[in-house]
């Protein structure tokens, strides 16, 4: 698989600015807050937005010759406000050029005006809690976007080192030592499951996978409950998944002659008719590249339970094979050289062998190291 070498300098150079600034600019809003006090702008703003509710209800109907109530309720109101703003908050006095702009036997909606512009000194205090807000969520952003480059780059170093790893494998290793054991194997468990899908009833197929949940590295397809149940409790389940298959594809009145209720085994295994035409072999194979020898040990115990219960004796003992084999020191050379030769593409080899790839990991060391130091200084 070929992979784009990406520009990890620039990208680590750009958030670490990033970072410093929005850190800066944070430092700044918040500094410009506490000039005032956070607790008294909160307040501040309360009384802002009072004060511009009452502008928004009352500019209608207490202004010229409107509702002579609503104009009264509006005075009262505006009064009750002015009175209840401390005298030390920011722009205080603001509040009063409000009410003067509004102190009149009858008011305009010019001088409603004149009470929105008063309250600009307000505003421009009340702000300073948005730019805070703002900051700091433009910090937290830079924050994730540094985390996730920062995250990016541990990943191209990884896959970097792989490359570099790889490439050291003996290109001449006579990789079909390992092949040949593990595609007989493989070969032998899937005929096996074929086999049973034929001959055994289908009770006792869907049984069997069932009780492989029990083996976590075994990844066998989950039975769906109702089809389970189904071929336990009808006598449908005495026949082989092949024939129920068969039986699905039939009409209710031909099925008459076959099974005592066919309106449910179309209604079951016609529903999971897909699930039973996916069932294979496929998942109790090694594959190829296999596993690491740890891994495919762990893994071959299991397979070893899965292949008994399913009396699979050829695959069992071709199985042993392989377990025999991932014990001798030979196994890790062989894997190596095996996944070596499927995922690395002659670009890769290419540029490994140009002193390339040595480059780009060093220059994504130094960029990962740049962006983990930035998130813990800022």
């Amino acid at each position: 698989m070929s992979h784009a070498i990406p520009d990890t300098t620039s990208d680590a150079d750009d958030v670490v600015a990033d970072l410093r600034e929005a850190r800066e600019e944070r430092d700044s809003a918040e500094a410009a807050v506490e000039e005032y006090g956070a607790d008294a702008l909160e307040t501040l703003r309360e009384h802002y937005e009072d004060a511009r509710r009452l502008l928004r209800t009352y500019e209608g109907s207490a202004t010229g010759s409107g509702d002579f109530q609503a104009y009264i309720e509006f005075e009262s109101e505006v009064a009750d406000l002015v009175e209840s703003v401390d005298d030390d908050l920011p722009a205080a006095d603001a509040f009063e050029a409000y009410d003067d702009a509004l102190d009149k036997r009858r008011v305009t909606e010019d001088d409603f005006e004149r009470a929105r512009d008063a309250l600009d000194p307000v505003a421009e205090r009340v702000e300073l809690l948005d730019e805070r807000e703002d900051a700091r969520e433009a910090y937290q952003q830079a924050r994730r976007a540094a985390r996730e480059v920062r995250d990016d780059l541990d990943a191209e170093v990884s896959r970097l080192e792989r490359v570099a790893r790889l490439a050291e494998a003996d290109p001449d290793a006579p990789v079909a030592d390992l092949r040949e054991p593990i595609e007989a194997y493989d070969t032998a468990a899937r005929a096996a499951v074929e086999d049973r899908l034929g001959a055994w009833p289908a009770r006792d197929v869907l049984d069997w996978l069932d009780s492989l949940t029990a083996f976590p590295l075994v990844d066998a397809p989950r039975v769906p409950p109702d089809l389970l149940t189904y071929v336990r409790e009808h006598d449908a389940g005495a026949e082989s998944v092949t024939d129920l298959l068969d039986y699905a594809d039939q009409s209710v009145s031909k099925l008459d002659h076959y099974v005592a209720d066919p309106a449910a085994l179309k209604r079951v295994v016609g529903a999971n008719r897909s699930f039973l035409r996916r069932i294979d072999g496929d998942f109790l194979t090694l594959g190829w590249p296999p596993d690491p020898a740890d891994v495919l040990r762990y893994r071959a115990d299991e397979l070893v339970s899965a292949l008994d219960r399913l009396g699979a004796d050829d695959a069992v003992a071709r199985l042993r094979d392989v377990q025999a084999f991932a014990r001798r020191e030979r196994y890790a050379t062989l894997r190596e050289a095996a996944v070596a030769r499927d995922e690395l593409t002659q670009e890769e080899r290419q540029r490994v062998a140009a002193g390339d790839v040595e480059a780009d990991l060093k220059a994504a060391r130094e960029a990962r190291e740049r962006v983990a130091e930035a998130l813990d200084e800022y």
